[in-house]
């Protein structure tokens, strides 16, 4: 028996159209479609036969996905493929590539996204300032994988204040990322964690909805593409190194072993535990490229008054050094590097979580000289004490940056 093409949500009537692509498949898309029309093309009795539902949901389901709950349409869209055991050599080599160190990690993280879709998981972030890295290829596999649930978006349509094309979708891209707006990282910040978000389309009132997707960024800027601070749990930045071989074919060779790589997540065992609530921990997620990006994310006065503290415990061989809020005013001073008394003494206690002497005491002040010489002299405060370790885990890669 045909399948009729026609539903009928509430009062409005949808037809069910399969929109071709370049790449030969078809998506299939809800098109309102009016009631007279579908009288002149079937006949009246034609309505009686169309399923009716009493409005939209979307639960994601990729194992046991059902079209109707509870007499309400779900909207989320079936997979394509089906999973079939079968060689997948190339997908696991490809997966090795991007994930590198933490290819075990990147295994689980796609195969939470196949088994438990509505699970927090981190924001994936791919980096790298070289081409032909595989990162544009990762995202275009993953659409073939989850179809209709993937969806591409650009910085502009991100900002803007209509999300309806994205609200319902599984995995939300951004290729060729730059965020230099503090309120785009905090938005995409609490996306990441919660589960509700208010849809919103054009000519249309604001309603809540449940929120489920996930965000894959992808940038050629290292170093600045966001601006997170030292504490954020929430990214997971992982520098893609070059192809080695390029192969004309090999996302089609990835496409075609698309089934057995959804047997394979179907029957793999996971290699991580859930622990937090985005499923992996901070520790095992953390990375050289997140931690080079929080340090160039760092301002300019932190930066200078690091790399001048790093050069007194050079010069004096220190494993410490004492400073008042005074001692990092005036040397900074010297470099031309505006701030003040207030802002010191917020970088100190907030940003490097240090505290000062309870009472005034002595301690050895370092002095910078008009001509960049320092010496140590005999001084009394309420000092804090910055430790040679703090500074070189945590800026020795910037210095080369100023």
């Amino acid at each position: 028996m045909k399948q009729i093409p026609y539903i009928r949500v509430g009062t409005s009537y949808y037809k069910l159209v399969k929109a071709p692509t370049i790449a030969g498949h078809f998506n299939e898309i809800l098109v309102h479609w009016n009631i007279e029309t579908i009288k002149q093309d079937h006949g009246k009795d034609h309505l009686s036969k169309i399923s009716k539902y009493d409005g939209f949901t979307c639960i994601p389901s990729h194992l046991n996905f059902q079209q109707e709950y509870l007499g309400f349409y779900n909207i989320y869209s079936p997979l394509g493929k089906f999973p079939k055991e079968g060689d997948i050599s190339n997908s696991l080599k490809f997966v090795k590539h991007i994930f590198g160190e933490h290819y075990k990690l990147g295994l689980d993280y796609l195969q939470l996204l196949y088994l438990k879709p509505i699970q927090v998981l981190p924001i994936l972030c791919l980096v790298s300032k070289e081409r032909s890295t595989g990162k544009s290829t990762f995202l275009k596999w993953l659409k073939e994988i989850f179809d209709n649930n993937l969806t591409y978006l650009t910085n502009d349509s991100f900002s803007s204040q209509f999300n309806a094309d994205w609200a319902n979708k599984l995995l939300i891209c951004i290729d060729e990322v730059l965020f230099n707006k503090e309120e785009l990282t905090e938005r995409i910040k609490y996306l990441s964690t919660t589960n509700i978000n208010k849809l919103e389309a054009k000519g249309k009132d604001k309603r809540e909805v449940e929120f489920f997707g996930k965000f894959i960024l992808c940038s050629n800027n290292e170093d600045s593409f966001i601006k997170i601070d030292a504490n954020e749990t929430r990214f997971w930045v992982i520098k893609v190194p070059v192809l080695e071989k390029e192969e004309t074919h090999f996302l089609e060779n990835l496409i075609k072993e698309i089934p057995a790589f959804m047997h394979f997540l179907e029957n793999r065992k996971l290699s991580s535990k859930h622990i937090t609530r985005m499923w992996f921990t901070a520790q095992q997620i953390k990375t050289k490229a997140l931690t080079r990006l929080v340090q160039n994310n760092r301002n300019r006065v932190e930066k200078e008054l690091a790399s001048i503290l790093l050069s007194v415990i050079e010069k004096f061989d220190l494993e410490a050094v004492h400073l008042c809020p005074m001692d990092a005013l005036l040397s900074l001073n010297k470099t031309r590097v505006k701030t003040d008394l207030t802002q010191l003494r917020k970088l100190l206690k907030v940003d490097w979580k240090l505290s000062n002497q309870k009472n005034s005491n002595k301690y050895q002040k370092f002095v910078v000289w008009t001509d960049g010489d320092m010496t140590l002299v005999d001084s009394k405060g309420r000092y804090f004490t910055v430790e040679k370790d703090f500074l070189t885990k945590n800026f020795d890669d910037t210095m080369t940056d100023l």
